[in-house]
């Protein structure tokens, strides 16, 4: 139930710290995970569809892959601004106003006559989506203790795992039946009506769960204030390099699975897409099974073993002789990108407790720019190499990745103090 509305002023981050008998509402949780269900699907929704923009717009496969790499740059790019924003007005209420502004940058990309106005569509796309996930992740860490943060922030993810699979879905059957304008329109409609329910449910939430912080100074200043804070720590630093690495190596590959899979075995985009959308079935059963995965392996187990399991599944997708080995590649792909993702995740809302929504953001800034150096080289590479050694490098990424993770996270004397 949610606590009684107070009437005084949200606490300073710098003087309240989360607390076990702080309320969580359910509802709130849950129109956060729907607001992450929206921007999954916007996030994945082309990937299918690169063929037939190639073949409508008469690009080539890795030109068409700019309208992935345009969302991504303005999604890791616009963190800088919304982690101290959402620090200083309060997380809640900016991810509510970022899907309302969603609705119309989604409906711009279905309006869009021509694939110039697409790419510049999803530039700002990317950007008002980019508050959603982090935002929503640094206040779930502002209200819920450590020790039982990352079940929960599992939990949450469910909504972005099942947004990065009905993406990929609806982006193939699009491609094959519906045309491209029609997926945008629909998501336009799902954001405004979640940001709605925000607005609404924002003012009656407990003055706990509006936590802000004071920077004094000019924008500019209070900016680089909230990043520096975070930069200056170690730990910080190693999970932040951690993250980019696995957004370049593991979406690098990914953006390509459906053409790879369409091009290699003259599959449909749609039946194409719906073996990529098993990559979030993996990620449900690790939602499911997360709080007993991590008190079975630890940290450092879930990154190695993640590591591992996406190496296996992306080679079994690249060198896979047919169609079906793809089954067990993506699902099993989503399994083990959630293991690592999630931990290091859950680094990410400790690395600076006292400037959460800047620590998140700086983290998921550089998870999708990460993406966009892993989908630009791969695009340049896949012409010339194809796509299976574009997935191939991909798999041998995340692997050195998740060993690298892995140790560091046994063995530096930073990870445990998250300084």
């Amino acid at each position: 139930m949610l606590a009684r509305p107070m009437s005084s002023p949200a606490p300073s981050l710098a003087s309240t710290a989360p607390s076990d008998d702080l309320p969580v509402p359910a509802q709130a949780i849950l129109l956060l995970a729907l607001a992450a269900f929206a921007s999954g699907v916007s996030l994945r929704i082309t990937d299918p569809l690169l063929p037939r923009l190639a073949m409508e717009f008469g690009v080539s496969l890795g030109g068409a892959s700019s309208v992935v790499t345009a969302f991504s740059i303005a999604y890791g790019f616009s963190q800088l601004l919304f982690g101290p924003l959402g620090d200083r007005y309060g997380k809640y209420v900016v991810v509510a106003w970022a899907c309302t502004a969603s609705a119309l940058t989604s409906l711009a990309c279905g309006l869009a006559p021509n694939f110039e106005s697409l790419i510049v569509a999803r530039l700002l796309s990317g950007a008002t989506a980019a508050a959603v996930i982090p935002l929503s992740m640094a206040w779930i860490g502002d209200v819920v203790p450590y020790a039982i943060r990352q079940p929960v922030i599992a939990r949450f993810l469910v909504g972005q795992i099942m947004g990065l699979s009905t993406g990929v879905l609806v982006g193939g059957l699009a491609a094959d039946h519906l045309g491209r304008h029609w997926p945008f329109i629909g998501i336009a409609a799902i954001f405004l009506g979640i940001g709605i329910a925000l607005l609404s449910l924002d003012k009656r939430l407990p003055a706990q769960a509006k936590l802000t912080s004071r920077v004094a100074g000019h924008v500019v200043q209070r900016t680089v204030a909230e990043f520096g804070a975070v930069l200056v720590k170690p730990w910080a630093r190693v999970v932040l390099l951690t993250v980019f690495l696995e957004g370049g190596f593991l979406y690098g590959c990914f953006a390509f699975i459906a053409a790879h899979l369409h091009v290699q075995f003259a599959i449909s985009l749609a039946s194409a897409g719906l073996l990529v959308m098993l990559f979030g079935m993996g990620g449900l059963l690790f939602a499911g099974a997360s709080k007993w995965m991590v008190k079975r392996l630890g940290e450092a187990g879930m990154a190695l073993w993640g590591g591992v399991l996406m190496a296996m599944s992306l080679a079994l997708v690249a060198f896979g002789p047919t169609w079906w080995w793809s089954i067990p590649g993506c699902f099993i792909a989503g399994l083990g990108f959630y293991m690592l993702h999630n931990t290091l995740q859950t680094n990410a809302t400790q690395m600076a407790p006292e400037r959460r929504g800047a620590a998140v953001a700086s983290f998921a800034s550089l998870f999708y720019m990460g993406q966009t150096a892993g989908v630009w080289a791969a695009g340049m590479l896949i012409g010339i190499a194809g796509s299976r050694v574009v997935i191939g490098l991909g798999a041998l990424g995340v692997l050195v990745v998740g060993f690298g993770f892995s140790r560091l996270r046994t063995h530096s004397p930073h990870a445990h103090r998250g300084t």
